[in-house]
């Protein structure tokens, strides 16, 4: 077997970055009603949460309206140094 031969599914990392949490979108057969994405769960099909909406989406069935809410990560401090001695 070839070591990138896999059964796992391949994971869209382009699209993951596309559609991250606090991301604004709509549907497109809903055009003018937000949604904010809850999350994008890669191992998941369809992969999209929407908050406030009940059942996953596909990529295809949104219109991404604004990004900037989305934080991609916390700038909180998780370590402490201790002050030389």
């Amino acid at each position: 077997m070839h070591p990138t031969d896999s059964s796992e599914p391949s994971i869209d990392w382009d699209e993951l970055f596309e559609y991250l949490p606090g991301t604004l979108v709509e549907q497109v057969d809903r055009p003018g009603v937000l949604y904010e994405i809850e999350g994008y769960e890669a191992t998941m099909v369809p992969p999209i949460w929407l908050v406030n909406d009940p059942r996953p989406r596909y990529p295809h069935e949104l219109r991404i309206v604004s990004r900037q809410p989305a934080r991609v990560c916390a700038l909180e401090a998780t370590a402490r140094v201790a002050p030389p001695a």
